[in-house]
């Protein structure tokens, strides 16, 4: 050690001293920060893969084009309300028949009305009477319509026509093996609008994606393969008002709007 290194130990001690240090625990020096960065790679933990399922294969839509055809046959056959009626209450191609329906739910109304209403499906008090809107959800509906001008001028139908399980919403598929009944209750009534109760009511009828709050209000035209174009007006479901009795003014608006663009002078046939 030269004599400059032994006057820096020197000083370094005559430093330690005055911030009392008094003791040494080792004889030779540590390097404190390398020590530290061994002892954390040494916790260092190799990231555990863990193994996952592949996804599982999007389940494909059943294929119910067979009972689409079949439901078309049996409604253009039927060249009246009761024939399309009881040819609805033969037709076995809907699941939903057999899953504790008790029966076919049709219609209700003027069978010459300017309006058809046309909700999702059945529920329990329709399916125990037969007929579509008649449990406090259609009580409602009814009140409405009456306070709107349209009481006597309404064919009331849905989607469906047999009550899904639970009252849940009926899928695409079965919506789809039953349009073509509904189509030809169109045909054979013969209204002037459409008038869309619910967010699967909507979406079913006008093939769109957008859900009731986005779709209420707004006018659409529904096509049928024939050429036939009518005016479509989607409106809160009256289950859903009873739910939510604020949104009641918004579903009056669309009845009125409907009120107004039928009876609307010079409106073309």
């Amino acid at each position: 050690m030269t004599h400059a290194d032994a006057k820096a130990v020197e000083s370094a001690l005559a430093f330690w001293a005055e911030a009392g240090v008094d003791a040494c625990y080792a004889d030779q020096p540590v390097d404190r920060l390398a020590e530290g960065a061994a002892r954390l790679k040494a916790k260092a933990v190799t990231p555990r893969v863990v193994a996952t399922a592949a996804p599982a294969a999007r389940q494909a839509a059943p294929d119910v084009s067979g009972a689409v055809e079949q439901a078309r046959a049996m409604a253009a056959e039927a060249l009246t309300l009761e024939a399309l009626a009881a040819a609805i209450a033969a037709f076995d191609g809907c699941g939903l028949k057999f899953e504790g329906a008790k029966q076919a739910v049709f219609s209700r109304g003027a069978a010459d009305a300017p309006v058809m209403v046309i909700g999702e499906g059945p529920g329990g008090e329709e399916d125990a009477r037969g007929e579509p809107f008649v449990g406090k959800a259609g009580q409602l509906l009814d009140r409405m319509l009456e306070a709107a001008g349209l009481k006597d001028r309404v064919f009331i139908t849905n989607t469906v026509f047999w009550r899904p399980p639970g009252n849940r919403t009926p899928t695409l598929a079965e919506q789809a093996v039953c349009a073509p009944f509904l189509h030809r209750a169109i045909a054979l009534v013969q209204p002037k609008m459409l008038l869309l109760a619910g967010g699967a009511a909507a979406k079913s009828v006008l093939q769109r994606e957008e859900g009731i709050l986005t779709l209420r209000g707004r006018w659409f035209e529904w096509h049928d393969e024939d050429g036939t174009v009518l005016p479509a007006l989607p409106t809160l479901h009256p289950a859903f008002l009873l739910r939510q009795p604020a949104a009641k003014k918004k579903a009056w608006l669309d009845l009125l709007t409907l009120t107004e663009r039928l009876d609307r002078p010079g409106r073309p046939d």
